[in-house]
């Protein structure tokens, strides 16, 4: 039986930023958690009733549809511009 070295420490290695605490700010997060509570809001809507209630088969698809396709993207993608104060000079 053969010994099988152990490798350096993998306490030595960088430890790299987040990626998502460099992009991600307060908003992105308030509005993930609105997406997230608007989706229960549309599974709720689907589940009261007969399954052919109008809450069922109107509502529930339009608020599903708010959330998976307009909220969620908003989240992920949303960023604050950033002003530059930059003075143009006349040459």
């Amino acid at each position: 039986m053969t010994k099988v070295k152990k490798r350096a420490s993998v306490k030595s290695a960088k430890k790299l930023p987040s990626p998502f605490s460099i992009y991600w700010e307060k908003n992105n997060y308030v509005l993930l958690i609105i997406g997230i509570i608007v989706t229960i809001i549309g599974y709720y809507l689907m589940s009261i009733g007969p399954w052919n209630s109008n809450e069922s088969l109107v509502y529930s698809p339009i608020v599903l549809f708010i959330a998976y396709v307009i909220i969620f993207p908003l989240a992920i993608v949303y960023r604050k511009k950033k002003h530059q104060n930059t003075e143009v000079s006349n040459q």
